[in-house]
């Protein structure tokens, strides 16, 4: 083996023990787990049910759930799987908080003219297109809109997120006027216009 390979096998094996210890240190977090939640797994499929409803997901790697005096701890079964451990645990974690808090994503919207309104299940935005933008809920999605902001409400932390993405990407904020739709507490970097430009 030439030195060049070895030092690069050297710092590739370092940067993995540096994941794993990570990764270790995420996992080996106890998650407690209230007294009106249920949790089962079965071939990686763990199931959680609680005040709010119900999850279930895969889980990455090979793990193991012990439950006891209301805390559940994630082991790995092997150490090919701690790469993945603190993520089983994460996962888990949310699963977990969804079923008993649930999940929510604030949005503000700015521009002359724009509006949202729940309509049913969906969100109805007026943009300043010839026409609204109606976004469909998912399954286990809510939708709240007063005045300027938009809030997007549910069990399930991964769709919360897809679906305030979407409803983003439909008038992503402008750098000059600051229009359009933006997560609650996200800056903008604002632009001064050629107006603005050419008077300095």
């Amino acid at each position: 083996m030439k030195f060049g390979d070895f030092l690069f096998a050297k710092i590739t094996l370092s940067l993995s023990k540096g994941h794993i210890n990570y990764m270790s240190k995420i996992g080996k977090k106890p998650i407690a787990i209230p007294k009106d939640v249920q949790i089962k797994m079965d071939s990686g499929l763990v199931w959680v049910k609680g005040p709010k409803g119900e999850l279930k997901r895969f889980i990455p790697g090979n793990v193991n759930l012990n439950i006891e005096s209301g805390i559940l701890k994630v082991m790995p079964e092997n150490i090919q799987d701690s790469a993945t451990w603190g993520l089983a645990s994460a996962l888990i974690k949310n699963m977990v908080k969804g079923v008993t808090e649930g999940f929510e994503t604030v949005m503000e919207f700015q521009g002359v003219g724009y509006k949202a309104v729940v309509k049913g299940n969906d969100l109805e935005l007026g943009l300043g297109f010839s026409h609204p933008v109606t976004v469909k809920a998912p399954e286990g999605i809510t939708f709240k809109a007063e005045k300027n902001i938009i809030r997007i409400q549910g069990m399930d932390n991964e769709l919360v997120g897809k679906t305030a993405a979407e409803i983003r990407s439909w008038r992503k904020p402008e750098p000059y006027k600051g229009s359009g739709i933006r997560y609650q507490g996200e800056i903008i970097k604002r632009k001064a216009g050629k107006k603005a430009v050419a008077a300095g």
